[in-house]
Formats: C-alpha cells, structure tokens, sequence
C-alpha cells in the first residue's frame, strides 16, 4: 500500500493547506523520467516519516492551475507546506539523504 497520496485541485485545501503537520508536495508528471526516479525515495520517506509529515502527489498534466499556482516551472518540483504556507521548495532530483535531513529539520522527532 502507498503512504504517498495522489490529490487534485478539489482535495487540495483538506489534504494541504489544513494538514495538521507539514506536508511535501511532489509535482510531478507521468511521462517525467526524474519524477519516475524520485517515487520509490518519496514512498521510502513516507513511511519512515508517517504521522510527522504527509507526502503528496500532485500531476502537473491533470491540475495545471495548482502547477501555475505554486509556479512550477520544471519537474519533479518539491514544495514544502506548513500550516498553509510554503516553507520550502527544491526543482529537480533531489537525493534521499538532503530530503530526509530537510523533513527532519522541519519535523523532529519527539523524545519523551
């Protein structure tokens, strides 16, 4: 089962903007071989980081308006988005390691 969740225009608001932890939003397009490259990091993170960070997708082909929204001029195009806001955002193929320690700086992990 995937930890990464595929969204539209019409979920976007509920999925994104009122998350109630960070969320990594993946622009992405099916014919994009980096985007290809880039899914089994985005599902490894997912899951390493269930319940601190959400990861989404995003189809720049089906929601072009959210693609021109959040100025996405290349893909794969990562944004990172808390409460609402952009906090973050990388163009092109980024390594698993800078992801991971850019989704820990945003979402520490909590010592009892």
């Amino acid at each position: 089962m995937s930890h990464v969740q595929h969204i539209s225009a019409n979920t976007f608001k509920t999925e994104v903007q009122q998350a109630n932890v960070p969320v990594l939003i993946d622009f992405y397009a099916d014919w994009c071989g980096p985007c290809r490259m880039l899914a089994p990091t985005l599902e490894r993170l997912a899951t390493e980081f269930s319940g601190r960070v959400k990861i989404v997708k995003i189809n720049v082909d089906k929601e072009p308006a959210l693609a021109s929204q959040y100025r996405v001029e290349s893909i794969p195009t990562l944004v990172v988005m808390s409460q609402g806001e952009i906090i973050g955002q990388a163009a092109g193929l980024v390594g698993e390691a800078d992801l991971r320690s850019a989704l820990n700086q945003i979402a520490p992990v909590k010592v009892a």
